[in-house]
């Protein structure tokens, strides 16, 4: 008997763990190759594991309910046939999603420190908290076989100031630094205290409250919100723009399309190829920071932030936005926002985006103040297109008209994207949405 273990998948960037929701066989249940096992579920998409293999599934390692680090074993099969080895070894390139646990100890998502495992969550928060490896070694696991779990870090990091762990680390020799200057008198000197921690004040309920908890989905919204505005300095800027020509014209071509191609012309579309072509004018907002580096992205994928009718958020994506035309792109954000209302996208649909644009507007806001989708750089917020009286200057003079008229709202990272960066990038799209061409067709 050959045995084919199966490692939770890595479903996306950013995600570190997923949820298992339900086992769809027991221990001993034969599968077929292909067939689906189990259920998951992570903060932006829920996804199945199918067998990459025939067999029978003889362990089940990991329970309904519990949270799984990327990378981590949670079942083995049994193969049958004598070529049992030949079709592990065609199956592992075929499926890049499974891999035997043996093939993954270089992977970045299950990683080794003197002989310890630890979760890519546990790695992330010792990063985060500056947790060296000597230290994180001397923290007594509560695990299964002793591995330290989230918990585990949580509740020392909560004596760690005032009990911490003695860790001796090696001796440097360094070579003496020369004397520096003095600091004029007079001229104030940086302190090395640190930031005082924020704690969310307790709020007691009343009699006649309902307490609602939050379900899986909105917790994790909220603690990356959270993380957003602690990681980004935010700033957000506003620039109105006169839709007079894009509104007339969808309006004359909307029938046309659906009638054809049986596709919706929404204004989104239009909002998406007018960021595209900004950001290959501006490369600086279609980047991510990581430490002091900044990362250019080399591809234009847009984010557009769908309500789900849990009242959720998910950001699908449009890949290579800037290679498609408005048919093209307007056609791709009816696909994706139809399977993100039916629960029907798949972990690639909501990967690798490099800008996000979300919609104040279909609630009937003028603007907002949106906050950055991690790891980007900016986000743009999209404000209702309403009638307004505005001054046109004409060779005649200046007259007041009713035009179309929208805000758009420019949130973006002031550690890599300065106000004139922001400014010019806002104002290029503007500059694409009022010449907007009337005379193409689609």
């Amino acid at each position: 008997m050959a045995k084919f273990d199966i490692v939770m998948p890595k479903l996306g960037e950013s995600i570190i763990e997923a949820t298992i929701t339900r086992w769809l066989k027991a221990e001993g249940d034969m599968v077929s190759e292909d067939e689906v096992i189990c259920e998951l579920a992570t903060d932006k998409v829920d996804s199945e594991i199918p067998s990459p293999v025939e067999g029978k599934l003889i362990k089940i390692l990991c329970k309904e309910g519990d949270v799984v680090p990327v990378g981590q074993l949670i079942a083995i099969i049994d193969m049958d046939g004598e070529n049992a080895v030949a079709e592990e070894a065609a199956t592992l390139a075929e499926v890049p999603y499974v891999a035997l646990i043996e093939d993954v100890k270089e992977a970045e998502t299950a990683e080794t420190v003197s002989d310890r495992f630890y979760s890519p969550l546990v790695k992330s928060i010792a990063k985060q908290e500056n947790i060296s490896s000597k230290e994180l070694g001397l923290i007594k696991g509560t695990g299964k076989d002793e591995r330290v779990t989230k918990e585990d870090v949580m509740g020392y990091l909560k004596t760690r100031t005032a009990n911490p762990i003695p860790v001796s680390e090696p001796v440097a020799v360094k070579t003496p630094a020369a004397p520096q200057p003095s600091a004029p008198k007079g001229v104030p000197q940086p302190t090395t205290s640190q930031a005082p921690q924020i704690k969310a004040p307790t709020v007691l309920a009343s009699s006649g409250d309902q307490i609602v908890e939050m379900d899986r989905m909105r917790k994790l919204i909220a603690d990356h919100m959270v993380m957003s505005k602690q990681v980004s300095p935010h700033v957000t800027m506003f620039h109105e723009v006169d839709m007079n020509r894009i509104v007339n014209w969808r309006n004359k071509m909307k029938d046309l399309l659906l009638k054809r191609d049986g596709e919706k012309l929404t204004f989104t579309p239009f909002f998406i190829e007018a960021t595209a072509r900004a950001l290959k004018d501006f490369p600086g907002v279609n980047a991510s920071v990581d430490g002091y580096n900044i990362i250019l992205r080399k591809h234009i994928n847009i984010g557009m932030a769908a309500a789900l009718p849990s009242g959720n958020l998910i950001v699908p994506v449009i890949k290579d936005a800037d290679q498609k035309n408005l048919l093209g792109i307007t056609k791709s954000v009816n696909d994706l926002a139809d399977r993100a209302r039916n629960n029907k996208l798949s972990p690639d649909d909501i990967q690798e985006g490099t800008f996000t644009i979300t919609n104040f507007g279909q609630f009937g806001s003028l603007t907002g103040s949106p906050i950055i989708n991690q790891p980007q750089a900016a986000i743009l917020g999209l404000g209702t297109i309403h009638k307004q009286p505005v001054v046109i200057e004409t060779p005649e003079g200046d007259v007041i008209a009713i035009r179309q008229r929208m805000i758009l709202s420019l949130a973006f990272d002031h550690r890599i994207v300065d106000g004139a960066l922001g400014g010019k990038f806002l104002k290029r799209i503007a500059e694409i949405l009022e010449n907007f061409d009337e005379n193409q067709t689609i």
